[in-house]
């Protein structure tokens, strides 16, 4: 079985999720007989998972789009986070009953893969007791590199990993990530610095991700060409 990379480069957020859609239904009819993998960066975006409580948005929605970030309510689990240039999104979209119908289960491997994934480049990562994501943890304290929030029907997923990479974290300001008070965001060069290690680069950081991915659901990655979702979603 195969895991299909589609790449799609800095795309807007609705854009992405109208693909997404496209995707998961396509995947809920057999049209698609794979599972995705798609991999963007979002233009400033804040969304608004299920679990989201109105004052962890700390800025009106007017403040939002005078500064040129755009607002969403999503569907998906967890609370209120951020997209902008230079984060890696990661959207697995995945038929479930070929794996294990759990989405406990799910989301601990798409942890494992962030997890496995810097850990090629010598980044040490790991997870915090009772929060989803991925972590450092050193004596200065523990610093979030990866939120994830997914949603499913028919056991097909959606939505998926947000991975720092080298963004400038600016556009998390307005909010408190995910719902915990007091998180410290950090970034994949950031952790490289600090550990004294080469940042690889945003590209090969896509790359470990991608391969990652496929790795801990047991598939084989290979690359999609835009016009064959085009072509299962008409």
């Amino acid at each position: 079985m195969h895991l299909d990379i589609l790449d799609l480069g800095l795309t807007p957020y609705d854009v992405a999720w109208g693909l997404q859609k496209r995707a998961a239904a396509a995947r809920m009819s057999g049209a698609l007989d794979q599972d995705v993998l798609i991999l963007v960066e979002h233009p400033p975006v804040v969304t608004l998972g299920r679990s989201t409580k109105p004052e962890h948005l700390l800025a009106p929605a007017e403040y939002l789009a005078a500064c040129g970030i755009a607002l969403h309510d999503v569907e998906r689990g967890g609370d209120v986070t951020v997209h902008e240039p230079g984060q890696l999104v990661a959207y697995p979209i995945m038929d479930l009953k070929r794996h294990t119908k759990d989405l406990h289960w799910y989301l601990r491997q798409v942890e494992e893969s962030v997890i496995r994934a810097l850990g090629t480049f010598g980044l040490d990562s790991g997870r915090v007791a009772g929060r989803t994501g991925v972590w450092r943890s050193d004596a200065a304290g523990q610093r979030k590199l990866a939120s994830i929030g997914v949603h499913a029907k028919d056991w097909v997923t959606s939505h998926g990993v947000a991975l720092n990479v080298d963004n400038d974290l600016s556009t998390f300001g307005h909010v408190v990530p995910c719902g915990i008070d007091g998180v410290e965001m950090t970034t994949v060069a950031r952790e490289c610095a600090r550990a004294s290690l080469p940042y690889p680069g945003a590209a090969a950081v896509r790359r470990a991700v991608a391969h990652a991915m496929a790795e801990v659901f047991g598939l084989t990655a290979r690359p999609m060409p835009p016009e064959q979702l085009a072509r299962c979603s008409t």
